[in-house]
């Protein structure tokens, strides 16, 4: 099934997506778990289709889609994780996860604009695969690592270039409000038994600059999870930012920076396209 998050006027909700329309849970529902996150830990998120399904049906232009997960507890991004986008960036392959981390309020929803900062002109696109966490996650081995997740979605890790290579931290680079994205939605797990399989596209403007197979990862997401849960408890809702492929702006001759106006797809097979145009902040 496909979860999302979104605002239906001033009310922040979600629901299921059913043969193309946006079925919101009913209020009692959202009273009592108020977000996906907490559907997600209570173990009802399963509930959603047939208590969504019989309530009012919305088209997409009738709502605003939010992050997949708008409030997680901590958002990890895995960079240099695609051999080719290794050797792109003239790194070595790492031993252990590249790992920093995006803060909830450097993300906006399916549909609504990434912005350029005041900052820097080198604001570029990387196209993910993201994992959202289904329970609570300590200690995990590498075999039971996939038996964590929830579901799966398209990201954006939006790089402003210059201020990831300030220091050896990537963390500024990543962090400016509303540089990426996430969405549109999430898939659920037992939807996708192997996301090994598939393939992710990044197009701007309509022109491919990106393709990859989940299945080509250095570092596989069972290995992410069960690295992430020795260091940290993983909680659900939490979502890991799997890395990107080759063919980043950064590396190209010339650079291709992102521009106002630009329209970004990332699209992944089994998931969806998630949308975002650019605008210069103001």
């Amino acid at each position: 099934m496909k979860l999302a998050s979104f605002r239906s006027g001033d009310r922040a909700t979600y629901g299921v997506i059913i043969d193309g329309a946006i079925c919101a849970v009913p209020d009692d529902f959202l009273a009592r778990y108020p977000d996906l996150k907490s559907a997600i830990g209570a173990g009802v998120a399963a509930d959603i289709p047939q208590l969504a399904g019989s309530g009012q049906a919305l088209e997409s232009k009738q709502i605003q889609f939010e992050p997949v997960i708008p409030n997680p507890g901590k958002i990890f991004c895995v960079g240099m994780n695609y051999m080719a986008h290794i050797k792109e960036m003239g790194r070595a392959p790492p031993e252990y996860p590249a790992l920093f981390v995006r803060f909830a309020d450097s993300l906006v929803g399916h549909g609504q604009s990434v912005i350029r900062p005041i900052a820097s002109q080198q604001f570029d696109f990387e196209g993910e695969f993201a994992v959202i966490i289904g329970r609570t996650a300590r200690h995990v081995s590498i075999e039971e690592g996939m038996d964590y997740i929830a579901g799966y979605s398209c990201f954006l890790d939006g790089s402003v270039r210059d201020y990831q290579r300030h220091t050896s931290q990537f963390i500024p680079g990543k962090n400016f409000r509303h540089s990426g994205a996430f969405g549109p939605w999430m898939v659920t797990a037992d939807e996708i038994p192997d996301p090994r399989v598939l393939n992710l596209e990044t197009r701007i403007n309509g022109e491919v600059m990106q393709q990859g197979n989940i299945g080509d990862l250095c570092i596989g997401i069972n290995t992410m999870i069960q690295y992430l849960s020795k260091i940290c408890e993983l909680n659900p809702g939490d979502v890991i930012a799997t890395g990107t492929p080759s063919g980043v702006g950064f590396a190209r001759d010339p650079q291709r920076w992102l521009q106002p106006g630009d329209n970004i797809e990332i699209e992944i097979d089994q998931i969806g396209c998630l949308e975002n145009s650019v605008a210069d902040e103001t």
